[in-house]
Formats: C-alpha cells, sequence, structure tokens
C-alpha cells in the first residue's frame, strides 16, 4: 500500500494552495471576472471568437483578445458603479502596458501580425448591458 506523503502540517505538499487575499482583495477580483465575463458573452453575441481570456506576459495582462473575420481586438475590461467610471479608468499607463502586451501576443503569434488589428474597451455597470467602446485607444509608435 502506498502513501502519500505530507508536510508537516499534514497537507499533501504537491497541492499548491491559494494565498488568503484580503476580503476587499477577493471581492474585486470576483467582480473582475464576472465583468470579463459578461464581456465574453457580449462579443460573442456580436460575432466575435474568443481567442484567448486574461492572456498574460512580461509586460502585463490583456483581458479579452477576440476575433472577427481578419480583424483582431485587444479588449480591457472595465467595471465600475457607472459607465464614466468605467471609462475614466483606463489610464494612458494601462493603455501602454496593454499596447506592449499585445505586441508579445503578435510575436508569439505569427498568423496574427497579418490580421487588422485595434485595441477596444468594454464599460460594465450594474444593471446594465454592456458597453462596446470600439478604437478605445491607439497604440503609441
Amino acid at each position: 500500500m502506498s502513501r502519500k506523503k505530507k508536510d508537516l502540517a499534514g497537507r499533501n505538499p504537491r497541492i499548491v494552495t491559494p494565498r488568503r487575499a484580503e476580503p476587499k482583495r477577493q471581492a474585486a477580483f470576483l467582480l473582475g471576472l464576472s465583468a470579463e465575463t459578461r464581456a465574453a458573452a457580449y462579443l460573442l453575441a456580436k460575432g466575435y471568437r474568443i481567442v484567448a481570456r486574461r492572456w498574460r506576459s512580461a509586460a502585463g495582462e490583456i483581458d479579452i483578445v477576440a476575433r472577427r473575420g481578419n480583424l483582431l481586438i485587444f479588449v480591457e475590461v472595465k467595471a465600475r458603479a457607472s459607465f464614466d467610471d468605467a471609462a475614466y479608468s483606463v489610464t494612458p499607463r494601462q493603455q501602454r502596458r496593454i499596447a506592449a502586451a499585445a505586441a508579445i501576443w503578435l510575436a508569439d503569434h505569427d498568423g496574427d501580425a497579418q490580421c487588422d488589428m485595434r485595441f477596444d474597451a468594454i464599460l460594465v455597470a450594474p444593471r446594465r448591458w454592456p458597453r462596446h467602446i470600439e478604437a478605445a485607444f491607439e497604440a503609441e509608435s
């Protein structure tokens, strides 16, 4: 009979348990996850195919990468109490981070370099349909 190794606390050392986060951070994380799910469903309804969600690179994270025909979009999702608050929360610093992450995406995915590309934002507010802002910002050259 084989016995699994246990650490001093009696846990299996191969199972990684997440760190305990503060309740506010957990709530913010879950709100963001919910907003991204709503945004992805909205894009699907508009005829986009979701290529990636929460894609991470050394430059940062892209919430959603989606495609429709020859168009590839990199989407930042913002959930706030109002659409105005959400729109103002896409800062120039975040725009640069998303553009840098998109450049890494294009380097890693050769076929996508030939696509038309756009940076969009989807704003999510309570009890409202998501608002899709096409070409929300341009990548700086």
